[in-house]
């Protein structure tokens, strides 16, 4: 009925498939101590110190957050080595994507990104009437030389996670360099690291060592995975402080809530928790992958805290019957993926339920 108010783009568009919630499932089947392994969170819960900071922080909610997120952008800069100005910060790093589409790309611009890769850029580009190209990745890796020849004279975005979302795979330091330099100037380059902190095989370029060059790159980090903060919508962007003061002008004022500036500022801090994820997460990765060799199932190595898993039955029917189960999980067919799931990896006993109501839906 209302089709003609909005432009084509948008009418085309699918929502965003998140991962059901635990709460969801359990009314829905009127269960309990269901399992989530479906969205890439941390199996730790939140960090310890977030927590006691956002708790001391609650009487003050009557009052407007710092606009500017002076105190966590300083936090940030001093540990990353930056200067505050080449900081911006979101409302999780999905908004540092809106803010570079709504920044810099105009309709009829080109948006290069891989396929199958984070579904988000291309939500953001085609909502905001970007042309989309996109490159088949190659051994479920990045082909950078294919990215690299799709760029045309009107790609103003190319858009790169690494790790890449969904296969977990990696490009190395040199590739990634020489990648980059080959852009032209008039292309940014906005580098997705979501999963950066899981890394434990392969080199990463950091930011300061682009930033101080004269190609446009945009790094995306996020709180919401390795410090535990999902909840609180922290993320935060890494690039040149002219593309930082363009980004600025169309971000909303108040974009992170004071109870995520104060939560992210403490969990910065907490070494202890960031190291214990980053160890039980390698460690549920490999228990994982020893149990699915057992089993006969192919999944692919990852430098994140996720892993694909290969089926011989369509991934959105084994994820319905996870369900009854009791264990979510993530189908890929959202991603063309149709015979391929994802899981994340949760606590030890998490890892185990999963692995049983694996056996018992497939029949192992």
């Amino acid at each position: 009925m209302f089709e003609d108010l909005v432009t084509k783009d948008i009418a085309a568009l699918v929502p965003y498939p998140p991962g059901k919630p635990i709460e969801e499932l359990e009314r829905e089947l009127g269960i309990t101590g269901a399992v989530k392994l479906a969205s890439n969170e941390n199996p730790l819960g939140p960090s310890p110190k977030a927590v006691e900071a956002v708790a001391e922080t609650l009487p003050r909610l009557h009052r407007y957050p710092d606009g500017r997120g002076y105190y966590l952008k300083q936090a940030l800069a001093q540990k990353l080595g930056l200067d505050m100005n080449q900081l911006v910060l979101g409302n999780g790093s999905n908004e540092i994507i809106e803010l570079a589409v709504r920044t810099f790309l105009r309709p009829g611009l080109g948006a290069v990104f891989s396929d199958p890769t984070f579904l988000v850029y291309s939500k953001v580009v085609q909502g905001a009437g970007g042309r989309i190209t996109r490159v088949p990745l190659k051994n479920r890796r990045h082909d950078l030389a294919g990215l690299s020849r799709a760029v045309a004279d009107d790609s103003r975005l190319v858009f790169l996670d690494n790790p890449n979302n969904p296969t977990g795979s990696l490009i190395p330091a040199p590739d990634l360099r020489a990648f980059v330099s080959d852009l032209p100037r008039r292309t940014i380059l906005v580098l997705d690291e979501a999963y950066r902190d899981f890394v434990r095989e392969g080199s990463l370029i950091e930011p300061r060592e682009v930033i101080e060059g004269e190609r446009p790159v945009i790094f995306l980090r996020t709180f919401s995975k390795a410090y535990g903060l999902a909840g609180l919508r922290v993320g935060y962007g890494l690039t040149q402080a002219e593309l930082v003061d363009y980004m600025d002008r169309v971000r909303q004022p108040f974009n992170i809530n004071t109870l995520g500036q104060i939560g992210a500022l403490a969990a910065l801090d907490d070494d202890e928790f960031y190291e214990n994820t980053r160890r039980a997460t390698w460690d549920g990765l490999d228990w994982l992958a020893s149990e699915l060799d057992r089993l006969g199932l192919k999944h692919h190595p990852t430098q994140t805290n996720f892993m694909m898993i290969e089926l011989d039955r369509p991934a959105g029917e084994v994820s319905d019957l996870m369900l009854h189960q009791g264990v979510i999980i993530r189908s890929l067919s959202s991603y063309g993926l149709d015979r391929t799931i994802r899981i994340n990896v949760g606590l030890p006993e998490e890892n185990a339920r999963f692995i049983q109501a694996l056996k018992q839906v497939l029949g192992l």
